[in-house]
């Protein structure tokens, strides 16, 4: 029963494995369909401004290729279960800073990503890593619009500094 279950097992393909795949080839497909709206000027030579993408593109696809003969040959090293907790930490991170960074600025919105990518890695104390996140955020945010005359979207915090 034991080598019944081992060898079921081995023959499942690694399905991480075959999602990466599919990600490196919707990549591929993605770049294929943006090239083929250049334009082609070819003059005396046969290389263009779409020659560098198709290339990548067909490195792509055999990436995922490979991946795919990999994933169902288990080439793969063991991985340890991933835990969900920390990426979702992360993961709201990124969208509570894309969606209020044009309401609050990029401080707060920058900052409230920084406390929850700390909260991802194991920082348990929210309540000291926002304004941490905020100050380093907003110092940020005067070298790039202060210093160096970039734009950087500025909220009610960044107006006290102007």
């Amino acid at each position: 029963m034991s080598s019944e279950n081992t060898t079921t097992e081995q023959r499942r393909p690694d399905w991480a494995a075959l999602a990466i795949a599919a990600v490196l080839a919707i990549v591929a497909a993605v770049i294929f369909i943006d090239v083929s709206r250049l334009t082609s000027t070819t003059g005396y030579s046969p290389v263009g401004p779409a020659s560098v993408p198709y290339w990548i593109a067909f490195g792509l696809i055999g990436l995922a290729i490979w991946t795919v003969f990999a994933a169902f040959r288990r080439d793969f090293p063991a991985r340890e279960r991933q835990e969900f907790g920390p990426v979702a930490w992360v993961v709201a991170g990124l969208l509570a800073q894309m969606i209020l960074i044009r309401f609050v600025g990029f401080s707060i919105a920058t900052g409230l990503l920084f406390a929850f990518a700390a909260r991802g890695f194991g920082a348990r104390r929210l309540h000291i890593s926002i304004p941490i996140g905020i100050a380093i955020c907003l110092a940020i945010w005067y070298l790039f619009a202060g210093v160096l005359q970039l734009s950087l979207p500025a909220g009610p915090l960044e107006n006290l500094l102007l």
